[in-house]
C-alpha cells in the first residue's frame, strides 16, 4: 500500500495561525469524532467519502492532513484521496494520540468552531438573555412579546417553546422588523441550546433592531430543565415576504451592510466569484444564503445552498479548508451581509455578491454534489432480489450501508447493517453474519451501496450486487419491510446522539452538555488557533 508524508502537530498548529489553506480531517465515525478531536477537525468519514469530498474539498491541490486514532482509517483514507486526484496528502504524525502527547488541545461534540464561537461572543458582549422560568412568566403574563425559533424548521416541528415561531437564522435580521414592528414588543429568540440563540439575539443587537432583544438562556434544553411543557408539530412560520416591504429593508439592508464594514467583509461579483473557483492556488466556495424553498426555486450556478443560521452554526461541515475563501449569495442584501459579519468574525475570508440579477439565477432544484465513478458492479432489480430471497438455500445476503437511523426505520427483511469502514484491516464485523455465496449491497437511495460494493467484493472475494434505486426502490414495489435494530453487524457509531436534539433526552445529559459549553471559552484560550474576533 501507497505511504504518506506525516505532518506534526506544530506543522498544523503553524499552518492555522498563519491562515494558510488545511484541511484537517478526521475520517472516523461521527460518534467517535465527537467524543475528542482537535478544534478545526471536519469530520469526513471514510464510509461517504466519495460522497461528499468533491464538494468539501473542491481544489485538487489543497493541503490535506488526515486523522484517526490508531484504526488505520487515516491511511485507506489517504489511498481513497490520491485515486481521486489529491495531491498534498499527508497523515497526522501520531493521530489523535499524538497530537494529545504533543499537547494539543481536545474539544468534544460537534461544530465545535461554530459553538465555542457562540460563547466567545456571549462572553465579550454580554448577550442579553432570560431565564425559562422568566419567559413563561411573560407569557404568562400576557405581556407583548414574541418568541423567534432561530433553528431550522424540522427542528422546530419536532418541539418548540409553546407559541413561537420559526425563524431560522439569518432569516432573523430581515425578518424581525416585520414580526415586531411595535418597539414595544419584546422580542425573544431560542434554539434547542445556546449557540444560535446567542448568535440571533447578538444579530437583531448589532443590527439596531428597536426592541428590547434577550436570548432563551439555554434555549429547549434550559425549557425543559425548568420543568415546562414544550409544543410538538407546530407549523408556525415567517411569511416569505415578512420584511420585504420597501422601508424595512432599506432600514435592515443598510444594518447589515454596516456590520459586514466594519468586520471586514469583502465585496464581489458573481462572475468574479467563478473565476476564483478556477484557481489552482486557492479555495474557493460558494454558498447560496437564502432559505431552501428560495434556493430550490431559483439560483446561481456553482453556489450550494446554505441557510445562513445553519452556515454560521456547521461551518467547518461546509467549509472544511481553513483559511479558503468564502463567497455568499442573497437577493436582499440582508442575510449575506448579516451571515458573512459572523464568518469574518471566526477568522474567515469572506466576500459577498453585489448587484447580482433576477436573470443570473438561472439553475432550479437542490444541490447535486459532485461524485465520481464508482466501479461498475453487477445489479438486481427489487422483484428479482425478492423472489431470490424467497428461494430455499438462495446463499444471498444483503448487506444495508445507508445511516442506522434509516436502517432501523425500514430495511429489507433479513437485510444486515454495516459500516463501509468496517470492511478492511482490522475489522470484520461480516464474521457474525449467515454465510453467504453472494452479497448485495444497499442503501436507501443507491447513492453509497455501487461504492461499498467494490469494498464488499475485495474483501470477501465473492460475487456481489447492488440493488437498483436502494431500498426505496424495493418499497415503492410495495415489498415487505422490517424494522428495528435486530440486524446490526456494526456498532451504532455513524451518528453521534445530541443531548439537545429530539425528545427523551435524560436530564444528566442536557446538564453536563451546558456544561461543556460554559467551558468553551476557556478551552478555545487553551488551543490559542482560533483568531476569532468580536465587533
Amino acid at each position: 500500500m501507497k505511504s504518506f508524508p506525516t505532518r506534526t502537530y506544530h506543522d498544523v498548529r503553524d499552518a492555522l495561525l498563519a491562515r494558510r489553506e488545511i484541511a484537517l480531517l478526521d475520517v472516523r465515525e461521527e460518534d467517535p469524532h465527537a467524543q475528542s478531536h482537535p478544534l478545526f477537525a471536519a469530520n469526513l468519514p471514510l464510509s461517504k467519502l466519495e460522497l461528499d469530498v468533491w464538494t468539501k474539498l473542491p481544489r485538487r491541490s489543497v493541503p490535506i492532513v488526515l486523522l484517526d486514532n490508531g484504526e488505520g482509517f487515516a491511511q485507506r483514507a489517504a489511498v481513497k484521496l490520491d485515486a481521486l486526484g489529491y495531491t498534498d496528502i499527508a497523515l497526522l504524525e501520531g493521530g489523535l494520540a499524538g497530537w494529545i502527547r504533543a499537547g494539543g488541545e481536545v474539544f468534544r461534540d460537534v461544530n465545535v468552531p461554530s459553538k465555542a464561537f457562540g460563547e466567545f461572543v456571549e462572553a465579550r458582549r454580554h448577550t442579553p438573555s432570560l431565564s425559562a422560568e422568566a419567559v413563561k412568566a411573560l407569557l404568562a403574563s400576557g405581556e407583548d412579546v414574541v418568541v423567534l425559533d432561530a433553528r431550522r424548521f424540522d427542528e422546530y416541528q419536532t418541539m418548540n417553546i409553546p407559541g413561537s415561531i420559526s425563524v431560522p437564522g439569518a432569516e432573523l435580521a430581515l425578518r424581525a422588523r416585520a414580526l415586531a414592528p411595535d418597539p414595544a414588543t419584546r422580542v425573544v429568540v431560542n434554539c434547542a441550546g445556546r449557540t444560535r440563540s446567542i448568535i440571533g439575539t447578538q444579530s437583531l443587537v448589532n443590527a439596531g433592531l428597536p426592541n428590547v432583544v434577550a436570548a432563551l438562556r439555554n434555549g429547549t434544553i434550559g425549557w425543559t430543565l425548568a420543568g415546562q411543557a414544550l409544543e410538538h408539530g407546530s407549523a408556525r412560520q415567517f411569511d416569505l415576504e415578512a420584511g420585504r416591504d420597501a422601508a424595512t429593508l432599506a432600514s435592515s439592508r443598510a444594518a447589515a451592510a454596516a456590520l459586514a464594514g466594519r468586520a471586514g467583509v469583502g465585496r464581489t461579483t458573481l462572475d468574479e466569484a467563478a473565476c476564483w473557483t478556477a484557481e489552482t492556488a486557492r479555495t474557493t466556495y460558494r454558498f447560496d444564503v437564502r432559505t431552501p424553498a428560495e434556493y430550490e426555486h431559483a439560483h446561481a450556478p456553482g453556489f450550494q445552498g446554505a441557510p445562513g443560521g445553519q452556515l454560521v452554526q456547521e461551518t467547518e461541515m461546509f467549509a472544511p479548508v481553513r483559511g479558503a475563501r468564502v463567497v455568499l449569495f442573497d437577493d436582499d442584501g440582508v442575510r449575506a451581509n448579516m451571515t458573512a459579519s459572523w464568518l469574518a468574525q471566526m477568522n474567515i475570508d469572506v466576500y459577498v455578491v453585489d448587484e447580482a440579477r433576477a436573470a443570473d439565477l438561472t439553475e432550479a432544484g437542490t444541490w447535486h454534489a459532485p461524485k465520481p465513478d464508482a466501479a461498475r458492479v453487477e445489479s438486481v432489480t427489487a422483484e428479482a432480489l425478492a423472489a431470490r430471497l424467497a428461494e430455499r438455500g438462495h446463499g444471498t445476503v444483503v448487506l444495508d450501508f445507508t445511516s442506522s437511523a434509516n436502517h432501523i426505520k425500514a430495511h429489507i427483511p433479513g437485510a444486515r447493517w454495516a459500516l463501509r469502514a468496517h470492511l478492511g484491516p482490522g475489522f470484520n464485523d461480516l464474521r457474525a453474519l449467515p454465510d453467504a455465496r453472494r452479497y448485495v449491497a444497499v442503501c436507501m437511495t443507491n447513492t453509497l451501496a455501487p461504492f461499498a460494493a467494490a469494498d464488499v467484493a475485495a474483501f470477501t472475494g465473492k460475487p456481489v450486487e447492488v440493488l437498483e434505486g436502494g431500498t426505496s426502490a424495493w418499497i415503492r414495489a410495495g415489498l415487505p419491510v422490517e424494522s428495528g435494530d435486530a440486524h446490526l453487524a456494526s456498532p451504532r457509531i455513524d451518528r453521534y446522539r445530541r443531548p439537545y436534539e429530539g425528545t427523551g433526552n435524560a436530564h444528566e445529559a442536557m446538564n453536563a452538555y451546558l456544561e461543556w459549553e460554559y467551558g468553551l471559552v476557556a478551552q478555545l484560550g487553551r488551543d490559542g488557533t482560533h483568531g476569532f474576533f468580536v465587533i
